[in-house]
């Protein structure tokens, strides 16, 4: 008699990260925590958009298109589909014992078959490797001759127009079938594991490797605050040092530690402010006139704009702030409107507002850089001015780093953590768009599906992205005063 559950590829993927995690999502398959949020679903539906876009570089396949839970009629359907000998299958749907699986794409080789799995990432990750097995032993056990396996993914060389390099078929063959004789105790193991009580797992490093678990609220609820957990780069989540018997940042001895964790321990036991010697020196580096400047971007998948590359973080919108002597602050802005190539646009409003300053200040610079350094290849009538710019930049975050630790920082340097550890006053909390990911994800949506959106609702959006990307730069505005006054 077979179990009473049943395991898909992801279920099995999820019980390799966290007994725990599987159990909770077949038992509490409502569970609010498996609600996606607004990250999340546009992570989904990207992978959505890649396969189906993946679908067309394997064509002449037919797919089955039914409901993921008519499971019955998709195995039903599949089945005919072979005795039809389609050329391919998208979304082949296969039963065996307590396991099923949904193959992206099944290729047909004369009487044999080409498994592919589709992935929205530009790599070959150790984590896609089970995923791909536990299909593998499936579609062996279903009757199927399959000889080869693959990993279909982007390819970061690719730039759009020249599109049909988009994707990397790697043949993951020989990984995957060394995986195959230990699948049926790991099938057999998770299936009793099922049968039973929620099993006990103490939280550690497979909390968030290979992805964030979205129980982690409930396992973690109890963690004190200044866990070990939090100590600033910190290995496996702390897993050492919780073995060893630690479990907050205080009860560390000193010794072991790096610099950084070594002020982070004393702000931790003294409950202060830890500024170190040579702050004011290192201020130097931002001499006025000062700009200061933040881009939000979007990283398409597929890209539409000529030259770029998947996931390409291509700037849609920026803010500049401009302390004058007069203690005023002037601010330029721009938000992209609309799915055509924003770049040509941007470039102009960004030189010009970036015009006369003597230092441009970015925190976490590399990436402004690197946004300014790709718009010089893309608007290069501009690319002298573009790249000045990029010569100006001077970044607060390594001053903070190498020189400031607030208990606050909890092991961060993110801006939304530092300034109101050291800046308290108006925050992120109070915004429609609170973090990068969402303001990212509100300009795809603005600028690619606009239309099916009200004229109401777009100022709306609009309007939150713009108080966003202004309260990152006049945040360092905030931000490099008070370092001043701390030095």
């Amino acid at each position: 008699m077979g179990s009473p559950f049943r395991l898909s590829k992801s279920r099995f993927t999820a019980g390799l990260q966290c007994h725990k995690l599987l159990w909770w999502r077949v038992h509490e398959p409502d569970a609010p925590e498996l609600v996606p949020d607004a990250a999340q679903q546009a992570i989904f539906d990207q992978g959505m958009r890649v396969g189906e876009v993946a679908r067309t570089y394997v064509p002449a396949g037919e797919l089955v298109d039914l409901p993921h839970n008519a499971f019955a009629e998709r195995v039903s359907l599949t089945r005919e589909l072979l005795t039809r000998r389609a050329r391919a299958i998208y979304e082949a749907t296969f039963s065996a014992g307590d396991v099923y699986a949904a193959v992206d794409i099944l290729e047909r080789a004369g009487d044999r078959f080409n498994l592919i799995e589709v992935k929205s990432s530009t790599a070959l990750k150790e984590e896609h490797l089970p995923d791909v097995a536990i299909q593998l032993h499936v579609l062996r056990s279903s009757g199927l001759d399959v000889p080869r396996a693959e990993l279909m993914h982007l390819n970061r060389e690719c730039a759009y127009p020249h599109l049909e390099d988009l994707f990397i078929r790697e043949d993951v063959t020989a990984e995957v079938e060394a995986l195959q004789a230990d699948l049926p105790e790991l099938i057999a193991g998770q299936l009793r594991m099922l049968a039973g009580d929620l099993p006990h797992v103490p939280i550690g490093a497979h909390c968030r490797k290979p992805y964030d678990c979205p129980f982690l609220g409930r396992c973690w609820h109890e963690v004190p605050e200044h866990h070990v957990s939090t100590l600033y780069r910190v290995r496996n989540g702390g897993a050492g040092l919780i073995a060893q018997g630690f479990e907050t940042i205080d009860e560390l001895p000193p010794g072991g530690l790096t610099a950084i964790q070594e002020r982070q321990r004393q702000a931790v036991r003294t409950g202060r402010l830890i500024v170190e010697p040579g702050l004011e020196k290192a201020l130097h580096v931002f001499q006025e006139p000062l700009a200061f400047l933040d881009f939000e971007t979007v990283g398409l998948a597929i890209p539409v704009w000529n030259g770029c590359h998947p996931y390409d973080q291509v700037p849609v919108q920026f803010s500049c702030h401009r302390p004058a002597p007069d203690g005023s602050v002037a601010h330029h802005t721009w938000i992209a409107d609309g799915p055509g190539d924003p770049r040509p646009e941007l470039a102009r409003q960004l030189v010009g507002a970036c015009r006369g300053a003597r230092t441009v200040v970015a925190y976490n610079a590399g990436f402004e850089r690197g946004c300014i350094e790709r718009l010089a290849t893309a608007v290069p009538e501009l690319a002298d001015d573009l790249l000045d710019i990029a010569a100006r930049l001077a970044d607060p975050l390594p001053i903070v780093r190498g020189h400031v630790f607030h208990p606050g920082f909890r092991g961060s340097f993110s801006l939304k953590v530092v300034l109101p550890a050291l800046v308290p006053g108006p925050g992120y909390k109070e915004l429609g768009v609170a973090e990068g990911v969402t303001a990212s994800l509100e300009l795809e949506r603005l600028m690619f599906r606009g239309d099916a959106m009200t004229a109401g609702e777009r100022q709306q959006v609009r309007d939150a992205l713009l108080r966003y990307c202004a309260l990152d730069t006049m945040s360092m505005v905030r931000l490099l005063d008070r370092l001043r006054e701390l030095a």
